[in-house]
């Protein structure tokens, strides 16, 4: 006869952390001293927004701030639950609010909420009625609502580090009644191996331990996991295309990088996967925008432009049609000459900054709207370029104790290409001619 399958929960919610104590990660919130940290201390719960990658912990901090704020405690998905839930949810809340009581609705998912669903929970969570805790892998600037962001907190949690996820893993690995019964060893170099793939997320971690165990189990009373075994649980993906997991991750990656890598087809193909898996197209557009400037720039400026114009076009007609247009620009972007040169002068020029700090702006580079700014000899000799023949004059634009600095350096892709040759004659000395 064949044993039963167990119906207990998977490995990840076996081992959820109940207290603060127990809590993982995330130091930057919960150090001494700290907004949420001292609220809880005070028994005050309040409002925000989880923000962070997947399995880093937004749900079992939700429930804890619950339990520490002796709340109580509401959880829905804003896939699965509607306004006729959060009513439901908000009466109750006004029992308990009454009562002198916090209620805390934690909502998975938040950015899945449409503008009607998120406005009803302005007025109950601007009276007190009850604590609203949002989690969301999306960037809550671009998903929530105003009115709603303003009266939240946004707290954003990082991906762990290898030394939490270390410290995870060893607790499972004792604390499991599971795992311990399984007398289950790692080779050597399996547990860093599994750590470095889980990518910041304990969820996927814990996930794969569980699959690799099942793998290598052939009822002996000690179970070995091998690099092989590892591996293969890695590989093990039981769904296509998880919105919300570490898939979701990885084939945004892929897609972004085939772009990058001009493979037109290898980024359709990508691209198919998202769509069919229910991937919102704004969430697409929005990063081919990102990749328009950071790797194409003036190599084509008109990257910039098409991917622009395709998330309005895409955010205007909506699914299905919106993957005929992530499809054009996709493909556009991927056949597009590359440059980073922008990506690269930004990022140089800051971390000058961040080194030498800021500098006086020159008098002459100042505007002067008042007869006292022009006493003070606010532009005072600047040069206008329109009034030159070639439109240009060769003065300094740098603050007056900086040396010039080549920050932006064309490429000799596309249009670039144009723009090198160009700023090779107005600033020799800065921009060689090779």
């Amino acid at each position: 006869m064949a044993k039963s399958k167990s119906n207990l929960p998977p490995l990840a919610e076996r081992i959820r952390p109940a207290t603060l104590e127990e809590f993982i990660g995330q130091d930057h919130l919960l150090k001494k001293g700290s907004l949420l940290r001292s609220a809880l201390r005070a028994q005050q719960p309040f409002s925000c927004i989880l923000w962070g990658p997947p399995g880093t912990g937004k749900t079992t901090l939700a429930k804890i701030i619950a339990w520490e704020s002796n709340a109580e405690f509401y959880e829905i998905s804003a896939v699965s639950s509607g306004v006729k839930d959060l009513r439901k949810i908000l009466n109750i809340g006004s029992t308990y609010f009454q009562m002198n009581k916090s209620t805390i609705l934690f909502i998975d998912e938040i950015h899945r909420f449409n503008k009607a669903q998120q406005d009803a929970l302005l007025h109950g969570v601007e009276d007190g009625t009850l604590v609203l805790i949002g989690a969301t892998t999306e960037n809550p600037s671009f998903e929530i609502i105003s009115p709603l962001l303003s009266r939240c907190q946004i707290l954003k949690l990082e991906s762990l580090s290898s030394k939490d996820l270390e410290t995870i893993l060893t607790r499972a690995l004792k604390t499991d009644i599971l795992l311990q019964k399984k007398n289950i060893s790692l080779e050597n170099n399996v547990r860093k191996t599994l750590i470095q793939s889980s990518g910041g997320d304990a969820r996927k971690m814990l996930n794969t331990l569980e699959n690799a165990v099942v793998l290598a189990d052939d009822g002996q009373n000690k179970i070995t996991i091998t690099h092989e075994i590892l591996i293969a649980a890695l590989q093990n993906k039981h769904h296509l295309y998880d919105k919300t997991g570490d898939y979701h991750y990885d084939t945004i990656s892929a897609f972004i990088k085939s772009i990058r890598g001009s493979d037109p087809d290898a980024a359709i193909y990508w691209l198919a996967i998202m769509l069919e898996g229910g991937e919102k197209p704004e969430f697409i557009a929005r990063r081919l925008i990102i990749l328009a400037s950071e790797d194409i720039g003036n190599a084509d400026p008109q990257a910039l432009v098409v991917a622009t114009s395709g998330f309005q076009a895409v955010h205007t007609i909506g699914m299905p049609e919106a993957s005929l247009v992530l499809a054009q620009v996709t493909t556009y972007l991927a056949a597009a000459q590359k440059s980073n040169a922008s990506y690269i002068a930004i990022s140089e020029a800051r971390q000058k900054i961040e080194k030498d700090g800021t500098s006086s702006v020159p008098l002459h580079l100042r505007n002067a709207p008042t007869s006292l700014m022009k006493s003070l000899d606010y532009g005072k000799n600047y040069e206008y370029p329109h009034n030159h023949p070639t439109h240009f004059v060769d003065v300094n634009y740098f603050p007056d104790d900086m040396k010039p600095e080549a920050f932006y350096r064309p490429t000799k892709q596309g249009y670039e290409e144009f723009i090198r040759k160009r700023l090779h004659l107005l600033w020799k000395g800065r921009y060689p001619r090779e």
